[in-house]
């Protein structure tokens, strides 16, 4: 390879990456955050308010609560491991792009 071949490949990369457009992060919106705040915080307020008025002995509300607040718990868990995933996963996607455009851009150079 000489030189001049190294250049155009260097400039075609550059150029490559010069055009791709650049990467949106997708944010909700403060109204949207504050929504589902208030709304998980008067879903569990309502569960507790419930059990603390529920005409039952002190064990069966406490077992109550208990189920509740692990259930909460795991939920949260539950929706921070699957975000994760997604995210894990498009990241693997584009690497998985990029690897393909640099054989198909290799293989072009090879052809011609």
């Amino acid at each position: 390879m000489n030189s001049v071949n190294i250049e155009a490949n260097v400039d075609i990369v550059y150029l490559t990456f010069k055009t791709m457009p650049e990467p949106s992060i997708q944010r909700d919106s403060a109204p949207w955050r504050t929504f589902v705040s208030l709304s998980f915080a008067v879903a569990l307020g309502a569960m507790l308010t419930g059990i603390a008025y529920l005409p039952a002995d002190l064990w069966i509300k406490g077992y109550l609560v208990m189920g509740t607040l692990f259930l909460t718990g795991s939920t949260l868990t539950l929706a921070k491991t699957l975000r994760d995933e997604h995210e894990a996963q498009k990241l693997l996607n584009k690497l998985s792009e990029a690897e393909t455009t640099r054989i198909l851009q290799q293989h072009q150079r090879e052809t011609v």
